[in-house]
């Protein structure tokens, strides 16, 4: 069957037909629909996991079980999922172990740009790419003939717009595999040093063995066109070089670690001017270089950002590639800006109006919530990573810091990474403040369900991590829980908790507006008679508000896009906004 897949319905698709039994991941932009996907099919126990540490520890253990296992992530998760991932290159797997992680060059939805080809090298494990979504779903397939052929995981990155971009894939049915067969044998997992060093000399003869396989792996194809000029490539930048250099020859690599020593040395010794083009960090090019190969890359080509073929061909030719009149580069289109903004009747606003209210500095973090830094909330000094901004404001308190400040996070992301840090602050005795915004969701990343939400990814009623009583369980003695929708109740708890001599907590509970929609009232409206133009319900940043413009103007409110939540109506302080009329 022929169906029209994203990369990451693809990525899905073959991982289901390879006859993957287990499939955990945290959602992250890009990566999240895999999970999503998967889940839908029978003989896959698929769930979402507190972080991505824990996701690859229990894709490990069903590997070692001798199930084929599948976890998934962004590239940041990466990073928390690092830990096992090293040690489980020396322990190597029994059943097949995918690790499929999404980069994405150019920040579409994240805080950095980071290459996740350096981890294959630097955990000595193997990475494929694909270039399409067939691509996508023939590789996801073959990583666990690989992962299982070599005794070790597999890395498969993908990007966002391998991820996201739609192409023609064929699909076939689930593959019946024998039950799985446990294989006990601690000298090979369990990583006390003595094993260790046995472990780590195997590890260098599996890496021999994979480059060797890396030589005939048929996602490494040389295509020869004219050869003055050859340009080696992979992932997505494959495309870009198709359609700006129609004529040059390539050697597409899918298999980007280890490198195809021989065939990169075969295909440079056949042209005259040889480049490699790739996304972000130059790890192509380091390691043709490191062959002794002249080649050139980065520069012309910039190491940050998503490259497009209009970018590939000014860098390389010092010209654009020619175009129909009728079309046009999208990088010659001038778009009007569109900043994101939250929604309205989102949870997260009136949380910001009061610490903007109250002058606090606010150690954030990753979430809807980050758009409280913006305008004219402007109430987020700090955003760097999943959980970050608890242990900073403990840090922040540790040096003697004096004004006013809190740190703010989600209720996902506090299971995630918010939890340690702050077991942190009442360990070490800091008079922190830590709000947690409880909107019963992973919002940002499409509205995904975790363990403070009572529900898991296949939509069944499990345990309900109750957040507060957490806070307290971990010492926490001031703990208070809020409606995010009463303003005087909030800002009176936060006052109070940041007063406290000790640690406190504050549980803003309210769920995400696009997720309850049953909560949704009449739209507000304004009294025009009442309206003084004084612009203080502007402050929310509510998309459904316009702003009194010009003299003689009063507040408009969209009915359309209102969801009757009574933030405006509480801060406006003419009682120019309400239900009027409304029964």
């Amino acid at each position: 069957m022929r169906l029209l897949l994203s990369g990451n319905e693809a990525i899905a698709r073959g991982c289901y037909e390879a006859g993957v039994a287990v499939a955990a991941g945290y959602p992250g932009t890009p990566s999240t629909e895999i999970l999503e996907t998967i889940v839908q099919w029978p003989g896959v126990k698929a769930q979402w996991s507190p972080n991505e540490k824990v996701a690859l520890e229990v894709a490990l253990g069903a590997a070692f079980a001798g199930a084929r296992a599948l976890v998934t992530m962004k590239h940041v998760g990466l990073n928390v999922a690092a830990d096992p991932l090293f040690t489980a290159a020396y322990t190597g797997v029994n059943g097949g172990l995918v690790v499929v992680v999404a980069d994405d060059p150019g920040m579409h939805s994240s805080q950095n740009e980071q290459d996740s080809r350096n981890y294959a090298k630097a955990a000595k494990v193997p990475m494929l790419e694909p270039s399409d979504s067939a691509e996508a779903y023939e590789m996801a397939a073959a990583a666990f003939e690989i992962s299982e052929r070599f005794d070790i995981p597999v890395l498969l990155r993908s990007t966002t717009r391998i991820s996201h971009s739609k192409s023609p894939v064929v699909i076939g049915e689930r593959k019946d595999l024998p039950p799985p067969q446990a294989k006990r044998n601690p000298q090979k997992y369990v990583m006390v040093p003595a094993n260790a060093r046995v472990r780590r000399v195997a590890l260098e003869e599996r890496l021999k063995a994979l480059a060797e396989f890396s030589e005939r792996c048929p996602f490494n194809q040389i295509e020869y066109r004219d050869q003055d000029v050859g340009v080696i490539t992979s992932g997505v930048a494959y495309q870009y070089v198709k359609e700006a250099l129609p004529t040059a020859s390539v050697l597409k690599l899918g298999m980007t670690y280890p490198l195809p020593r021989h065939t990169i040395e075969e295909f440079a010794s056949n042209v005259r001017k040889l480049y490699v083009v790739e996304e972000l960090d130059p790890i192509l090019e380091e390691g043709v270089r490191a062959m002794g190969i002249s080649v050139s890359g980065k520069p012309p080509l910039p190491p940050y950002g998503e490259l497009d073929p209009t970018l590939v061909a000014q860098a390389l030719l010092g010209e654009a590639p020619e175009r129909p009149s009728e079309h046009t580069s999208l990088s010659e289109i001038q778009l009007p800006q569109r900043p994101p903004v939250m929604c309205p009747g989102c949870p997260h606003r009136m949380v910001f109006h009061v610490l903007s209210k109250l002058g606090a500095t606010v150690f954030g973090d990753i979430g809807c919530y980050t758009l409280g830094a913006a305008p004219p909330l402007s109430a987020m000094d700090t955003c760097v990573c999943m959980g970050a901004g608890v242990g900073m404001a403990l840090g922040a308190y540790k040096a003697g810091y004096t004004e006013p400040f809190v740190a703010v996070i989600g209720d996902s992301t506090f299971v995630h990474s918010g939890i340690t840090p702050l077991i942190d602050i009442v360990y070490n005795k800091g008079a922190v403040t830590v709000l947690i915004l409880d909107n019963r969701t992973t919002a940002m990343t499409g509205r995904q369900d975790h363990p403070a939400t009572g529900r898991t990814l296949s939509g069944e009623q499990t345990h309900e991590l109750n957040l507060a009583d957490l806070a307290r369980a971990v010492g926490v003695q001031d703990v208070h829980v809020v409606d995010a929708y009463d303003l005087y109740a909030l800002e009176q708890a936060v006052k109070s908790a940041i007063k406290h001599p000790g640690p406190s907590v504050v549980v803003v509970q309210r769920a995400c507006t696009l997720v309850d929609r049953r909560s949704w009232k009449e739209p507000m409206q304004v009294d025009v008679d009442m309206c003084t133009a004084c612009g203080v319900c502007a402050q929310l940043g509510c998309p459904a508000l316009k702003p009194p413009i010009g003299d003689s103007a009063v507040a408009v409110i969209d009915p359309l896009l209102c969801t009757g939540c009574g933030e405006c109506a509480q801060v406006c302080p003419f009682n120019a906004i309400g239900w009027f009329g409304v029964e």
